[in-house]
């Protein structure tokens, strides 16, 4: 049984022909049972997401160029476009190489951001998918979960994904080491931009209770604050408000400073000096620096956050290192499950025919032995278990004449007991 991957990605093609390749739902359910033939290809899935398309196959093939060329055909005929338009573009792994892949990509050490755990959930979608079309048999399955168990390990036993490398998530890390927990957090957006909404979600998702939103335009607020169940302000409400926040965020497009020192000390007097912090996403800056002289008030402008996640990405990219030699580990496993799997049927053959050549010097003799039915059935259980008994040990040393490369071995032994 062979493995083979052949796929592109944001390293290998801009995002004008992966979005040309990609598949949706519908499509990707239709292009499985295209995909397998039952000739070139037994079982097959398909990973598509916004950075990578990737069709991961099983084949009985033994040669590699055959199934490849196979799976190209299928993208350029699935996604209607010609194979010279991208095949320039495709990167090819088999067996060892394309398991390696796999086990890379579910643990997010080939991702765009390493360490990121979203792809972990688009490969289980991509797996679901091809379960319910009925396109992952005994070979895709026990692949797709040792990656699983594989991606577990990386991220339990590294610390890949401790550190975060976005500005949106930076919000999270920096509230749990101020507020220990962000439980019951109030969090106020000064302005509606993108990034500031982003980080918003990301603190709501980590256990901030309430939102408050100050924009220029009341009615831009207000439809922000309906995102997240939360209030709408306008800017002349920020003096009165401002105590209530212990998470600024603050994104707008002025010119000059909306949250000044005065009204820091103000809120933090009326807070009875309990901690806050100020993030401020805005160029030029609209939280004054100067807060941060403040007791127990902390600020952070663009510089300090990108600073943070470039030391955090060379973290990530150390933590990669440790994470690589976990993923050879799991191919080594991978490669031993896949040969004992290949070699499964023909153990059982000839295990099947040691079962039945008992069982027929049983049946030729019964007439002499004048047993009853129930001696008969005894006599039986205890031939085939005696034969297994015996088995076993010449089963392992045929299992692993074939795990050492020895496999005129098995032919050997499956021509001695006349098994095919």
């Amino acid at each position: 049984m062979s493995i083979v991957l052949v796929g592109l990605n944001h390293k290998t093609a801009p995002v004008a022909l992966r979005e040309r390749l990609a598949f949706s739902d519908a499509a990707c359910a239709d292009g499985l049972r295209s995909l397998v033939d039952g000739d070139f290809v037994q079982e097959g899935l398909i990973v598509s997401t916004c950075n990578r398309v990737e069709v991961l196959a099983s084949s009985t093939k033994e040669n590699f160029v055959e199934t490849e060329f196979h799976i190209k055909r299928f993208l350029s005929r699935e996604r209607n476009i010609s194979l010279s338009d991208f095949v320039e573009h495709l990167y090819i792994r088999t067996d060892d190489d394309a398991i390696r892949h796999i086990f890379r990509v579910a643990s997010s050490l080939d991702s765009l951001v390493v360490g990121e755990a979203q792809i972990l959930g688009q490969v289980r979608k991509a797996f679901s998918q091809a379960v319910e079309t009925g396109t992952a048999g005994r070979v895709l399955n026990r692949l797709i979960h040792q990656a699983f168990h594989t991606a577990k390990r990386v991220r339990t036993e590294t610390g890949i994904a401790g550190n975060a490398v976005s500005i949106s998530y930076m919000a999270v890390e920096l509230g749990r080491k101020i507020f220990d927990s962000l439980k019951n957090k109030t969090v106020m957006l000064v302005g509606a931009g993108e990034m500031a909404e982003l980080a918003a979600k990301h603190l709501i998702n980590a256990g901030a209770a309430k939102v408050l939103v100050a924009n220029r335009t009341f009615d831009t607020a207000e439809n922000l604050a309906q995102t997240f169940g939360g209030e709408a302000l306008t800017l002349s409400d920020l003096n009165n408000r401002l105590h209530e926040a212990d998470i600024v965020i603050c994104s707008t497009g002025a010119d000059e400073y909306i949250v000044t020192q005065e009204m820091a000390r103000t809120a933090l007097q009326k807070r009875r000096n309990n901690p806050a912090f100020f993030i401020d996403i805005s160029v030029p800056r609209n939280i004054d620096p100067r807060i941060d002289d403040l007791n127990n008030l902390f600020v952070f402008d663009v510089d300090d956050l990108e600073a943070v996640v470039s030391s955090n990405i060379r973290e990530r990219e150390r933590e990669a290192e440790r994470a690589e030699l976990i993923i050879e580990s799991e191919v080594m496993q991978f490669q031993q499950n896949l040969r004992s799997m290949d070699i499964g049927p023909s153990i059982g053959k000839i295990r099947g025919q040691m079962q039945a050549i008992a069982r027929n010097e049983f049946l030729r003799n019964r007439q002499r032995l004048n047993l009853t039915p129930e001696q008969e059935e005894a006599v039986e259980q205890l031939l085939i278990s005696t034969v297994n008994k015996i088995s076993h040990p010449v089963m392992q040393r045929v299992k692993n004449s074939y795990d050492e490369g020895h496999n005129e071995s098995i032919e050997t032994w499956l021509e001695s007991f006349g098994v095919e």
